[in-house]
């Protein structure tokens, strides 16, 4: 029994070519749309390549961007199929052409829909990418005499006030580390001596943050250096609720920036495959019930259109059975081709009568 089986006649069918011939049109520029979200977010990610580790966060808008091209070109041709329709003589050269379409208009969907699932799966990814190049981007903030580093300074200070974050994790992360070049150090200095003496890498680490992570909402003055010293500073306690500095590490703000981008945009996506799908549907219907037209003389006649000639269970077994006959005519022709190959190879037995 066919699945989806609707009967049709000319009035039917040409409605039916007008509205996928519309959808197909609402269809580019869905792909443009799709096409527009990976390019955005592509340059969103480029802006701060520099402090993501390696270029897997870049597989989703790529993804989005091949999606999106490919949207514009399949339901452009299927735009096309869909009005030359409405001409017995124009459809004739469709007709050898469309069963293989549909076939890629399927692989194309599932690939929609692929796409559509990693964007909101991609989330670990972009977790690690994001804490590696924030802990590298970090150790070079200091390095601002170096060619290749000396943007870094800037990009992680306008990282930090427009996220409103400070660190990787928080801005501890910042104590672990010499944010500060050594050609601002007084090394005749005692303290500065005793501080480089104390650390095995002989580093410069502080109890500070850089003016970054100041939060501009606080009543008092930025306290940025001996933060975890509270007799240094009137009035003070950094373990409560009142410290200026702002607590939310950076990975976790970019983290919930780009998710929530990707997540949205894979709403978008997965919106764009059901639209997909249902042209790819409808378009199913409307070749079946062309091509099921009895009297090709007489367009007006009914005609009978369906989505899977036979049922879904029926389908299922018959493309396994066809994929086992695909398997043993090969096996059959490679040994064919193995005894051929040994007849060649068998040298004629030679008599010699003395």
């Amino acid at each position: 029994m066919a699945l989806l089986k609707v009967k049709f006649n000319q009035k039917k069918r040409v409605k039916l070519a007008q509205g996928l011939w519309l959808m197909n049109w609402f269809s580019v520029f869905a792909g443009i749309l799709v096409f527009s979200m990976g390019l955005f977010l592509k340059i969103e990610l480029r802006k701060r390549s520099e402090v993501m580790d390696n270029s897997e966060s870049h597989f989703v808008p790529n993804s989005l961007i091949l999606v999106g091209i490919l949207s514009c070109a399949f339901n452009g041709f299927a735009g096309k199929i869909c009005y030359d329709s409405l001409d017995p003589a124009k459809f004739a050269k469709w007709k050898p052409l469309l069963k293989p379409y549909l076939a890629l208009c399927f692989v194309f969907n599932i690939l929609i829909f692929f796409v559509a699932l990693i964007c909101f799966l991609m989330r670990g990814s972009l977790d690690s990418t994001l804490a590696h190049g924030l802990k590298n981007g970090m150790k070079f903030y200091r390095d601002t005499d170096t060619p290749g580093r000396c943007f870094m300074k800037k990009t992680i200070d306008m990282l930090q006030i427009e996220f409103k974050c400070c660190g990787n994790n928080g801005y501890k992360d910042w104590f672990e580390i010499q944010w500060i070049s050594n050609r601002y150090l007084d090394f005749s200095s005692k303290e500065v001596k005793d501080r480089i003496k104390s650390n095995v890498d002989g580093r410069y680490l502080v109890d500070g943050v850089p003016f970054s992570c100041c939060n501009p909402s606080s009543p008092r003055p930025c306290i940025q250096y001996q933060v975890t010293n509270n007799s240094a500073h009137y009035s003070y306690d950094y373990q409560t609720e009142e410290l200026n500095l702002w607590r939310r590490g950076c990975r976790e703000a970019l983290l919930s920036y780009y998710s929530g981008m990707m997540s949205s945009m894979g709403a978008v996506t997965l919106l764009v495959w059901m639209f997909e799908m249902s042209v790819m549907v409808g378009l199913r219907l409307l070749h079946t019930s062309l091509e099921s037209i009895a009297n090709p003389e007489d367009p007006e006649c009914e005609s009978e259109g369906w989505v899977l000639e036979n049922s879904l269970k029926d389908t299922f077994k018959s493309a396994l059975e066809n994929l086992k006959k695909l398997g043993k005519f090969n096996q059959v022709e490679a040994g064919a081709e193995g005894a051929e190959g040994e007849e060649g190879g068998k040298t004629p037995a030679i008599t010699t009568i003395s």
